[in-house]
């Protein structure tokens, strides 16, 4: 039973390093292929059993093996939490499509999370990817139909996203949302459909009022990233897609 989560986990912890990678190099524009992985502040290039994820850290007591710098928590914690996410994945959907799909959204959600928190980027590279390998996992698993469904829905949930952000530079003479949050949503619609998508935009805001609130105050600065958020949100409801069709068919049949 343990086999595949387990096998899983194992995969997740090598993705999380390759998606640090990504979201480091990419929103840098720098290569993700060369140069090989290296320290940053010594150039030392990195020997294999340096690569291992997580073991490698706390082997190294976190530093560099050549020049003893500390290196940042970011890299084992990513690694570690891809790892736990994907056996997670197949423990909720197990040995069916919605594991892969699961899987293609975790891998957005890791690479988006870092890029935007660290650096205000919401990556092409990343969705682009994301959408060609969720739209292949759902023609597989419903044929045409599902996959034209899917692709209507991502387009209008786009589109919402994007009279959200018009409105908003207008009333607040100012860009109220990035671009790469409107092409999230072209993503988010695909994997959610339209009525659930309209409830992660909600859930995304609900999650990132404390946060814009207590940053707001304490930076006296507006520009928050609210891509972390949106896939926060993407992941919750996706996870319990089931819990929110059925609080949705409550709330609306009761009117």
């Amino acid at each position: 039973m343990w086999i595949i989560p387990l096998y899983l986990f194992i995969v997740g912890l090598f993705f999380g390093s390759f998606f640090n990678v990504c979201a480091e190099r990419l929103s840098n524009n720098e290569s993700i292929i060369k140069p090989g992985s290296h320290c940053e502040n010594c150039n030392h290039q990195l020997s294999w059993y340096e690569l291992i994820p997580v073991f490698s850290y706390i082997f190294q007591h976190g530093r560099c093996s050549n020049c003893h710098i500390k290196l940042s928590i970011q890299y084992p914690l990513t690694e570690l939490i891809t790892g736990i996410l994907y056996m997670i994945s197949y423990l909720i959907f197990g040995f069916t499509y919605n594991t892969l799909i699961s899987l293609v959204v975790v891998s957005v959600v890791i690479v988006t999370f870092i890029s935007d928190s660290k650096y205000m980027i919401i990556l092409d590279e990343v969705l682009i990817t994301g959408e060609i390998f969720l739209l292949v996992l759902i023609f597989l698993d419903g044929g045409i139909n599902y996959l034209l469904h899917s692709i209507l829905s991502g387009f209008v949930l786009f589109g919402i996203m994007l009279l959200i952000k018009l409105f908003g530079d207008k009333a607040f003479k100012q860009e109220s949302l990035g671009w790469g949050d409107v092409k999230l949503s072209l993503f988010a619609g695909s994997v959610l459909g339209i009525k659930l998508g309209i409830v992660y935009i909600f859930l995304a805001s609900i999650i990132a009022l404390p946060y814009a609130l207590i940053t707001t105050k304490k930076n006296k600065s507006n520009i928050l990233p609210f891509g972390p958020f949106l896939v926060l949100s993407l992941l919750i409801i996706f996870w319990n897609s089931g819990l929110f069709n059925s609080l949705l068919n409550i709330l609306i049949g009761g009117y």
